[in-house]
This record gives structure tokens, C-alpha cells and sequence, in this order.
């Protein structure tokens, strides 16, 4: 436990605010959890964020963008649609609708904005033409240059091919430094996307090679995902070792996080350290069958966490929490 005497006077005004008024609870928790993060990188630990939820719509890039490029994060893996609607916000952004009193809306006012090509995340609708299409336009003719030539790739890699080729940068509607994805570019680490066929782009893709005009070995699979996790992880767990900082559940923390049984376990690999800082964001709280809720104690059973590997959850909303949390490992 990190004391609340803890001298944050070289921190700004909302790392004071948060340490003098988080005292207790989950207040609490998030102070420790941001105290130990920032002890992990301050032993020479790397981080890899766990990102699941519509977090990229929520425009985290707000924050995560600058934990990126200031080094505090290493690698990412992230559900496939907080991949690509990062990049849908970068370019369409004008063009969302927000829906203040979506709880309140009728069936008939659904498909209204169904039929008008309006996407609804909770509060907030992504354009299909401007979002969905755009990209579409230039990642097929990415996908389709590197299936005549036989090349292979991981999603991210194509994203980041998509970014790199500027084809997109007359779109910008926001402040280029404001998306995360473009930040991870620009740092050239690496994205997990484990099931990346559940997204908008995987559909698109999917629909591609029903009809004969790519090969669905273009784009590496889970599998191959996997492999290149593996052989990270051995290349970057020297030393402190990798924390582990997961937002929301299912298959973005699930997937990475079996990387380390996998190999001591399965593989047999008796040298492989555990993930050496554990921390989750969920509103789901702890109940039987619920993965997501679970206490990270339970993960020491499943070979994933040690004993003494420092360990946090924080009970709350990531959209309110996660910003918080980073602004505490910035010193904003």
C-alpha cells in the first residue's frame, strides 16, 4: 500500500487534486494503482495496455496518445474496433452525431439512425460514410497490393501502412496528437488485436475474400498473433519485467495475459517471469463465472501472477478512470 504522504509536489494541479481528495475506496485504489504503475516504469519496467470497451470513441487518445509518446506504455492489445474507430475518429470527427438522451429513444428512432447510416456507441454515432467507407477506400487497396504480392501482415501493420502512406491525412478532423494510434505509429510499437474479424474493417475483409478478390491468408491469424506476442514477451521481460494495465474485459486482456502460462506451461520454457504489475478498470463486479469481475489472485492460479506481483482493481467507469490514471503517470 503507497502512502497518501507520499511527496507529489513536483506532480500538476490534477495529480494534487487526486492524491489530496482520493483517500478511500476506489478513490484509493486508483492512487495506488497510478503510484505502482509509476513505480514499475520507474525500475525500468515496460507496460502493455489491455484495451476493451468503445474506448477509442470515447477519444482516450486525449491521454493515452501522450502516455505513448512519453514512453509509458510499450505495447497495446486492444479489442479490433478500438483499432480502427481511433483512426475513424481522426478523420470523421465533425461528422459524429451525439445522442444525449439515448437512453430514452424508441425502436422507430433506432432505425432512424440506422437509416441514416448512423452507428450508435452508447452516446455517440460514427458515421458510415465518412468513417466506415473512407477507410475502407484505402486499407482494400492496401490489402489488395500486398496479396498480388504476397505479402503477409498482422492487422496493426496494415493500419500502420494505411497511416504512413499520408492518403489519409487531407481527412484529419482533429489534432493529429490527440490520436493514439497515430502516436503508436509514430513510436512503431506494436498492437495485439486478438479476433480482429469481429470489426467493422475484419467484415469488410471477410466480405473481400467470399468474393475470391483476396486471400484470407493476407492477414495474419490469432494464431500467428499469438507467436509474435511470444516472442516479444521473451525479448522484453528482462529485468522489472512487464506490467500488465487492463481496461474492461473479454478478449483483450484474456488473450495477452495467457502469454506467459503458454510458454512455461505448454511450451515447457522454465525461465518465463510473470507479468510484474497487474492493474484492471471494470465495472464488473466480482461474482461466480465472471472472468471480468474476478480478483486478480485468481489469476496466481492460472500461472499469470505471482504472489508478490503488485496487483489492483478499481471498481469504476474506465472512460472517468483511465484519464485520471494517466494524468498521475504524465504529472499533469
Amino acid at each position: 500500500m503507497y502512502s497518501m504522504k507520499d511527496n507529489d509536489m513536483k506532480k500538476g494541479a490534477i495529480s494534487e487534486f487526486i492524491t489530496h481528495h482520493y483517500r478511500h475506496f476506489n478513490a484509493a485504489a486508483l492512487v495506488d494503482a497510478s503510484k505502482g504503475y509509476e513505480a514499475h516504469l520507474e525500475k525500468g519496467g515496460k507496460m502493455m495496455l489491455a484495451m476493451a470497451g468503445a474506448m477509442s470513441t470515447a477519444e482516450l487518445g486525449l491521454s493515452l496518445a501522450e502516455m505513448i509518446r512519453q514512453g509509458k506504455i510499450h505495447i497495446v492489445s486492444c479489442s479490433a474496433n478500438n483499432l480502427e474507430e481511433d483512426i475513424m475518429n481522426l478523420v470523421a470527427h465533425s461528422h459524429y452525431k451525439r445522442i444525449p438522451n439515448y437512453r430514452d429513444l424508441t425502436p422507430e428512432q433506432e432505425r432512424e439512425l440506422l437509416d441514416h447510416h448512423l452507428n450508435r456507441v452508447t452516446d455517440t454515432c460514427i458515421p458510415e460514410e465518412e468513417a466506415f467507407r473512407r477507410l475502407e477506400k484505402h486499407i482494400s487497396a492496401i490489402w489488395t497490393e500486398a496479396d498480388r504480392k504476397g505479402e503477409r501482415y498482422l492487422p496493426y501493420e496494415f493500419m500502420y501502412k494505411l497511416l504512413r502512406s499520408g492518403v489519409l491525412e487531407p481527412y484529419y478532423d482533429i489534432d493529429p496528437k490527440d490520436s493514439w494510434v497515430l502516436a503508436a505509429c509514430e513510436k512503431n510499437i506494436p498492437i495485439v488485436v486478438p479476433g480482429w474479424e469481429d470489426s467493422t474493417m475484419g467484415n469488410i475483409f471477410t466480405a473481400h475474400v467470399i468474393k475470391g478478390e483476396i486471400r484470407a491468408s493476407t492477414v495474419k491469424s490469432g494464431i500467428e498473433t499469438m507467436i509474435f506476442l511470444t516472442e516479444w514477451y521473451r525479448a522484453n521481460s528482462g529485468g522489472a519485467g512487464v506490467g500488465f494495465f487492463q481496461i474492461g474485459g473479454g478478449i483483450a486482456g484474456d488473450f495477452p495475459i495467457c502469454v506467459v502460462p503458454m510458454m512455461y506451461q505448454d511450451l515447457g520454457w522454465a525461465d518465463v517471469p510473470f507479468w510484474a504489475y497487474f492493474c484492471q478498470i471494470s465495472d464488473s463486479t466480482t461474482s461466480y463465472g465472471s472472468y471480468s469481475g474476478a480478483v486478480p489472485n485468481e489469476k496466481i492460479t492460472w500461472g499469470k501472477l505471482d504472489v508478490d506481483t503488485p496487483k489492483f482493481i478499481i471498481e469504476s467507469d474506465a472512460t472517468i478512470v483511465a484519464p485520471l490514471v494517466f494524468a498521475y503517470i504524465l504529472g499533469w
